[in-house]
């Protein structure tokens, strides 16, 4: 990684994800992992690389009110799926004073603990997303808010899904020798995997 300085002002966001319908549905992140939330773990991880953090989660806020961050819903128009969720994360940032916004997934409890650095080196401050040896994780991206016109655009355009986004924009891929840090909570296996991780 280069040592090229990471600014002070990227607010972070959770994608809380959808229904979970092969986990028997819920908040996937609110799945026990060594006797805690899947989303505390994975905000651990990400608290020292924000100033600030907030959830993408639609439905009743208050199931989220333990961790005592902003729930932020779907905007009415919006794409749906995770890529309405940055949209969402993006407003949110703007009002916060943020430049990025660093976003992971809500089940995936151990992001990289330099995925914002790596990021940002990787794309110069430009757009950027991780990189596993099972490919792009678009899921673990830095959105710079000076972007935000070129990806309405997009929306606009009928581009609905974070990778498709991303890859329209240019973004740089920061690679990661392991898949470790991505790992999720997709099915009841992956859970009995993290949990005997």
């Amino acid at each position: 990684m280069t040592n090229v300085p990471v600014p002070t002002r990227i607010a972070g966001l959770v994608l809380m994800g959808g229904e979970a319908r092969r986990m028997g549905g819920g908040d996937k992140a609110l799945l026990l992992l060594h006797g805690r939330p899947i989303l505390g773990h994975a905000l651990d991880r990400l608290r020292p690389q924000a100033f600030a953090l907030a959830l993408s989660a639609n439905g009743d806020p208050a199931r989220l009110g333990a961790f005592g961050l902003p729930v932020l819903p779907d905007a009415a128009g919006s794409p749906g799926g995770p890529l309405s969720g940055v949209v969402a994360g993006l407003t949110w940032a703007a009002a916060q004073g943020a430049s990025h916004l660093l976003t992971v997934p809500g089940d995936a409890p151990f992001p990289p603990r330099d995925l914002g650095a790596r990021l940002w080196a990787a794309g110069g401050g430009g757009p950027a997303c991780a990189a596993s040896p099972d490919g792009p994780e678009p899921l673990h991206a830095l959105w710079p808010l000076d972007r935000r016109a070129e990806l309405d655009r997009l929306i606009a355009e009928g581009v609905s899904s974070p990778r498709r986004a991303l890859a329209a924009l240019g973004a740089a891929h920061a690679p990661y020798p392991s898949r470790d840090g991505f790992r999720d909570a997709d099915t009841p296996d992956d859970l009995a995997a993290l949990r005997g991780a």
